[in-house]
């Protein structure tokens, strides 16, 4: 497929493509490859969809690693993505795309379907800035070996990214909500397990 074709192409229909080849795995590399020329927020997109889906345990933690390198570089107006090489190695396995992928795409195709440009403002410059703090903050967090805690920010991440792919500020604000949301919710739950730890110190001092 040509670079033009590929840059016409939905990405959801370049997902399902790579989740049916035949070949055991897929590796970062070959994804930016296959992405082609594509904005930042496609490459976001894509590394934010895969940490939703449910990988074996640490999975979130290699395919978060791009996010972290990608996300500041959209902070800091790169006009073009990039990797070290030893990121770009890292593979995750055809079979688990395949078990994973399809209710995602089902979800990313209606979205792609619906959206289109508006509040173009918030993609200005600073706005696109912006979009790329927030993304950076939730991909640390994604890194983190938090049980379940990858769901909110990694959905955060794909639905910002969408938006910044096709332009459309309701996505945006929708993506805005959920990631304070993320942050709520990790607020909370750190705070209950600074509860739990002090309530077992008081026991164990106790005893």
């Amino acid at each position: 497929m040509s670079p033009h074709q590929t840059a016409r192409q939905p990405l959801s229909e370049i997902l399902r493509e790579l989740s049916e080849r035949p070949q055991p795995s897929l590796s970062v590399g070959e994804l930016m490859s296959r992405v082609g020329g594509r904005a930042m927020g496609a490459l976001l997109l894509i590394f934010g969809l895969f940490c939703i889906l449910p990988l074996p345990p640490g999975s979130t933690t290699l395919l978060g690693a791009p996010l972290v390198l990608l996300a500041p570089q959209l902070m800091f107006g790169a006009g073009a993505p990039w990797l070290p090489a030893r990121v770009r190695a890292q593979t995750v396995a055809t079979a688990d795309l395949k078990r994973g992928l399809p209710k995602v795409l089902r979800w990313l195709e209606r979205a792609e379907a619906l959206s289109r440009p508006r509040l173009l403002f918030l993609f200005s410059a600073w706005g696109q800035r912006a979009i790329g703090l927030v993304c950076t903050v939730l991909a640390l967090v994604l890194i983190l070996p938090i049980p379940l805690g990858n769901m909110l920010p990694a959905a955060s991440v794909s639905v910002l990214a969408l938006a910044l792919v096709q332009r459309d500020g309701v996505l945006a604000v929708v993506g805005y909500v959920l990631a304070a949301l993320s942050g709520g919710v990790l607020v909370l739950a750190a705070n209950l397990i600074a509860r739990v730890a002090l309530q077992l110190l008081e026991t164990l001092s106790v005893a």
